[in-house]
């Protein structure tokens, strides 16, 4: 039988209270579960407050922190049992990740295109400077961009809706099967986050790459998921068809999250989403 793409199993996260003499322990996260399935791509959303443990939560699916409890298993493999640098490259260039802030994703004193360079070497095994260039101007081209465009850019050029679809890019390079998106569009202009939220549909779509989105923005959960949690002080309250579960939600703090983002109008404040356009059932 083949294993799942993703298992989250029961994971939990305590982290040591602030201070030298501190006793207490703050749990970040909280026997939280789920899977994605490896024949069926989707996009699943983690929705919550600051301080509510997505971004925890995702660090742990990264392996970038190790869980306190539980366990994360990729195509049935525990990750917290990667620890060779070959395993390492492999992991990741399975599992890539797209943070917040596209200006922090790169260094101001290089080109934005030697990063799509060394995507393409370490992770796909590009050895020639022809091959390199293939595979970054492909990967470019799937975000709407070219390599004739970033060339030799730095990122002070650049917007950062250019950022952030050249950090998707880079993510493309190796052709993950997974994406961790944290918080992917909350730095970009609202006139621009709709051209990076239908990226991601189309890599669900059209390459088969499945999106752990992460976000505390509704509206756009609503437009992109395909099904969601809800995490509130590290647990999940929520879980679901997103659809379902935004057009009617039952736990009190996901009411309250949605009638802070609906206007009286019914419009998604803040979003430059229409809720008349992206979700009729609402109405």
């Amino acid at each position: 039988m083949k294993p799942n793409l993703l298992d989250v199993d029961n994971v939990s996260k305590t982290f040591a209270g602030r201070g030298l003499f501190s006793r207490r322990m703050k749990r970040a996260v909280r026997n939280v579960s789920f899977s994605l399935d490896a024949d069926r791509p989707e996009v699943f959303t983690i929705i919550g407050e600051s301080g509510s443990g997505k971004s925890t939560l995702a660090s742990i699916i990264l392996n970038t922190a190790r869980p306190t409890g539980g366990s994360i298993r990729f195509e049935g493999r525990d990750v917290a049992h990667i620890r060779s640098r070959r395993d390492r490259v492999a992991f990741m260039s399975r599992v890539q990740a797209i943070f917040q802030n596209p200006f922090d994703a790169f260094n101001p004193l290089k080109p934005v295109d030697r990063y799509l360079y060394t995507a393409a070497e370490v992770f796909s095994g590009c050895r020639t400077k022809e091959a390199r260039e293939t595979r970054v101007d492909d990967a470019l081209h799937k975000v709407g961009l070219s390599l004739a465009e970033v060339s030799g850019r730095f990122p002070h050029e650049m917007s950062g809706g250019q950022l952030q679809r050249i950090a998707i890019a880079r993510a493309l390079v190796s052709s993950p099967s997974l994406i961790v998106a944290d918080e992917p569009v909350s730095m970009i202009d609202a006139s621009l986050r709709m051209t990076v939220i239908n990226l991601f549909r189309m890599l669900r779509d059209d390459l088969g790459v499945s999106i752990i989105y992460i976000t505390h923005d509704l509206a756009t959960a609503y437009y992109i998921s395909d099904r969601l949690i809800i995490m509130q002080t590290g647990e999940v309250v929520e879980a679901g068809d997103a659809r379902q579960v935004l057009a009617a939600p039952r736990h009190p703090y996901s009411i309250r999250l949605r009638e802070a983002v609906l206007s009286v109008d019914g419009a998604w404040r803040g979003t430059g989403l229409d809720a008349e356009a992206i979700q009729p059932s609402l109405r």
